[in-house]
């Protein structure tokens, strides 16, 4: 099993932080894990994508040719990467924020309001978890108690108390 995914949207939406909890969730495991991150120079607002790949076989590059899921939180990144996604893989968008679905026959592809349905939660940051949910549920890359490990290793400690809160997400995500 290998999961070669794809992270991307504006810098800001949390995708790098997405990527660091798929990753850590997969050496909870017992997996081996590759994070690559990729950024413009701006804090807020640039380009933000990264290069998550999950495996039980070794990880030879952390480098991505063939996607098995994409997962985007703007049009551009959509854009940029739809070409990427290998045929029968997964594609999961923010359809809030990507307002022009995939052109793509030879792919599954899952729009979720996820900036919608976080600020409808009460926290704009929970719209990566929300579709990091349908990954799950999609894939079983990673179990959603090593997730739930991953969020406490990762999240200074003084965010803990969110963690009910984003596992809601996930699972809203997940059952979308």
């Amino acid at each position: 099993m290998m999961e070669q995914i794809i992270l991307a949207g504006f810098g800001g939406q949390g995708i790098l932080s997405m990527g660091k909890f798929i990753a850590y969730a997969g050496l909870e495991e017992g997996k081996n894990v590759s994070w690559l991150p990729s950024y413009g120079p701006e804090m807020r607002g640039g380009t933000a994508n990264c290069n998550v790949i999950v495996a039980e076989e070794e990880v030879g590059s952390p480098i991505i040719g063939k996607a098995s899921v994409l997962i985007v939180m703007n049009q551009p990144s959509l854009e940029k990467f739809e070409s990427v996604v290998e045929d029968g893989g997964i594609i999961i968008y923010d359809s809030s924020l990507v307002p022009v679905k995939p052109a793509r026959e030879d792919i599954k592809a899952f729009g979720i309001p996820a900036t919608t349905m976080a600020y409808e939660l009460g926290n704009a940051t929970f719209a990566g978890i929300i579709l990091l949910g349908k990954l799950l549920g999609e894939t079983n890359v990673v179990s959603e108690e090593n997730f739930e490990k991953a969020l406490t290793k990762i999240l200074p400690p003084k965010k803990h108390f969110l963690i009910p809160e984003e596992m809601k997400a996930l699972a809203m995500g997940r059952d979308y």
